[in-house]
């Protein structure tokens, strides 16, 4: 048997036997619980419940509706039979002119139609996910980095550099001024790779932010502009959830905005992600987007996309559905109506048994203070509390450890995946842990913020040796 997979081994590329992929990882147990059991009012009222997935399922209503009246959008039922052809023959790399126009108009609208876009800079792609490896693609060589600020979305560490051997390099943020993204923060990351010689090609950062569910000031949006400029490298701005701002909330401003107001940056080093998946509550239609006002960039990304296009039946559907104001702006909307209410809902619930979240402003999910719940401010004890919450509660939530947060104890649980029912049995479940007191009373010692740093990165820079950067 041994023998048979050495053999086999040697066969194959180092990527195939290797586990660049992190499926083996811990970040996937919770996900495996689910799977194996997952929960149903009926059938399976003690199964686990999905708080893992950021996922928008409550605006599925509106959509259906749309549906129903534009029978003609699809090109499968009799009204739009007649598209059939002409949808399924051959489409280049480019997509249809339609759906871009569509994609850039929509793109518009949810940043409160206060910056254009244009639609010949629109490249498609396989979900946010191809886009971003696209634009690691295109901007980097295997060997350099992009800086990103802590805590941040795990599926970068696969998506990022798996294929394309770029490295990630952490700009450590930290909860007591609400994890902002300073200028100090960025020059110390900045430096510490300049002295281990990694080449820096550019600063990716998530707005609004996953996991940490705020959005970015204008003011901290220029200083990142200012400092990219300053150091000639890329500013990708992954903004996924720009429609998830909750109502009566501050408003999310675009880095397209603050390019706009400031004609003296160098809009070359600008590049922009997004995708249908958050906003719109569409992750099955593989709908990403790569906008740079980088015409090498555009030009490139556009060829890369035929290794993951979206289909011309997506692309028709899509367009008719973003090209009708009216349902767009309901939409948009009723979206930020129904997760403000969610939001409040599961607050007030966490509030009832002295559970905080971060006071954030937008997204699917909501980052909920465990530290206090620990046995001591380590990820070891984080870990030992989420096998709890998963094993006993069962529940699937994220710790503070998968998003590369120099800091134990904070999880994050997506709100907008179910519906009112399920949330219910979520919160009862969360206050029947808090009420058996199993780990509130204990007294720790909170880490200095050199020994949390120094624990994040020998998280976050695996690949290389952890001496270095000691």
């Amino acid at each position: 048997m041994a023998a048979n997979l050495r053999n086999q081994n040697q066969l194959l590329s180092k990527m195939a036997i290797g586990d660049g992929h992190g499926e083996n990882s811990s970040y996937f147990d919770g996900w495996k619980a689910y799977d194996k059991y997952p929960y149903h009012p009926e059938e399976r009222p003690d199964g686990v419940i999905q708080m893992g997935l950021a996922e928008n399922q409550l605006c599925f209503d509106l959509i259906q509706d749309w549906l129903m009246k534009n029978p003609e959008a699809s090109i499968c039922s009799p009204d739009g039979v007649l598209n059939f052809k002409d949808t399924a023959i051959f489409s280049d790399y480019h997509g249809l002119p339609e759906f871009r126009e569509a994609i850039a108009k929509f793109m518009g609208k949810v940043r409160g139609d206060r910056v254009k876009f244009d639609p010949d800079r629109i490249v498609m792609s396989g979900g946010a996910t191809g886009a971003q490896e696209t634009i690691a693609f295109c901007l980097a060589d295997p060997g350099d980095a992009f800086l990103v600020p802590t805590p941040y979305y795990p599926g970068f560490d696969r998506v990022l550099t798996w294929r394309t051997g770029v490295q990630l390099v952490p700009v450590f943020c930290a909860s007591s001024n609400n994890f902002k993204i300073t200028k100090s923060a960025l020059e110390a990351a900045y430096g510490k790779a300049q002295e281990l010689n990694i080449r820096v090609k550019g600063l990716l950062i998530t707005n609004p932010s996953n996991p940490l569910g705020t959005i970015l000031d204008r003011e901290t949006l220029k200083e990142i502009v200012r400092f990219i400029n300053e150091k000639n490298i890329h500013l990708v701005c992954d903004e996924i959830y720009a429609a998830t701002v909750f109502t009566n909330q501050h408003n999310f401003v675009s880095v397209s905005e603050v390019i706009e107001e400031d004609t003296e940056r160098n809009r070359d080093l600008i590049h922009i992600v997004y995708s249908l998946s958050k906003d719109m509550g569409l992750p099955g239609f593989r709908v990403g987007i790569v906008y740079s006002y980088n015409d090498a960039v555009v030009n490139c990304a556009r060829k890369m996309s035929s290794f993951g296009l979206v289909s011309s039946q997506t692309q028709h559907l899509i367009a008719a559905m973003l090209s009708d104001d009216e349902f767009v702006d309901r939409f948009i909307a009723k979206s930020k109506e129904l997760l403000d209410k969610r939001r409040k809902f599961f607050t007030e619930g966490l509030e009832q048994v002295k559970i905080d979240c971060l006071n954030g402003n937008a997204s699917l999910f909501k980052r909920m203070d465990f530290r206090r719940l620990l046995k001591d401010q380590s990820f070891e004890a984080e870990m030992e509390l989420l096998r709890v919450i998963i094993n006993e509660i069962k529940l699937n939530v994220s710790p503070s450890s998968f998003f590369h947060c120099s800091e134990p104890g904070w999880f994050r649980v997506c709100i907008a995946n179910m519906d009112d029912s399920t949330m219910e049995v979520d919160l009862l479940r969360i206050t029947y842990f808090m009420l058996q007191n199993r780990y509130r009373n204990k007294v720790v010692k909170v880490p200095t913020k050199k020994q949390r740093q120094q624990s994040s990165l020998k998280r976050s820079l695996s690949r290389r040796k952890m001496e270095d950067f000691m």
